[in-house]
């Protein structure tokens, strides 16, 4: 089992998989349509997507967390 402090480190990472993968996938569909190489062509999207995708998240992610202490209240 992974130890609890990596916790934002495990959900970055799975946060960047699932988003790039249903990303690249809806875009491509959008753009070259239910085609029969359809699967390769998403593959290459989102290989390049999670490239972007990981480092993005790492970087976003604490300017995303102050944002959302600013946005909400806190408990007192």
């Amino acid at each position: 089992m992974i130890p609890a402090k990596f916790t934002p480190y495990v959900f970055s990472l799975l946060m960047a998989f699932f988003m790039s993968s249903i990303m690249s996938f809806v875009v491509t569909t959008c753009n070259v349509g239910f085609v029969p190489e359809l699967l390769d062509i998403w593959f290459d999207a989102w290989q390049f997507a999670i490239a972007v995708a990981i480092p993005t998240i790492f970087v976003v992610s604490p300017c995303v967390r102050k944002l959302v202490g600013v946005l909400t209240e806190q408990p007192a």
